[in-house]
């Protein structure tokens, strides 16, 4: 099966097919995402950037999988963030398990933030204007970028 990533697959002309490539995240994305760890001046070739992006698509599939079955045991129909934590540190990959709980977290109490300002700023819709621009400005700032100093 390895062999045909990249191919068609039919499963059996009832329209039903797929493509193998519809299963791996966008080349486009794994590039930037290469790039960024990079010097400026560097290039990445394209067999490099097409063998990141079988590499990551896999290990997604590799720990979602873990963590669905486990929702499945517990009947339950929805994979969340804990439950990708808890299958990145049973498969052994704490060292990724961790800051990703630390982030998750995070992410989590700034989203409650954010949300109590929107409450506040719906409330005092007729107060002053510089009030509902920083609750703008808030609502527009990206949750916590995710960062990790891959050289450790």
């Amino acid at each position: 099966m390895a062999e045909n990533i990249g191919t068609s697959y039919d499963g059996g002309g009832d329209g039903g097919g797929f493509k193998e490539q519809d299963h791996l995240l966008p080349i486009a994305n794994v590039g930037r995402i290469m790039k960024q760890i990079l010097p400026p001046n560097a290039k990445i070739s394209k067999e490099a950037k097409e063998t990141m992006q079988e590499c990551v698509s896999e290990f997604i599939s590799f720990v979602t999988g873990e963590a669905s079955e486990k929702c499945r045991k517990e009947r339950r129909k929805t994979v969340n963030g804990d439950d990708i934590c808890w299958a990145l540190a049973t498969l052994g990959f704490d060292n990724h398990a961790v800051p990703l709980k630390r982030y998750l977290y995070k992410f989590r109490e700034f989203e409650g933030d954010k949300a109590a300002n929107q409450v506040k700023v719906s409330i005092s819709n007729s107060k002053d204007d510089d009030d509902d621009d920083e609750a703008q400005k808030q609502q527009q700032q990206s949750p916590l970028m995710f960062q990790h100093d891959w050289k450790q």
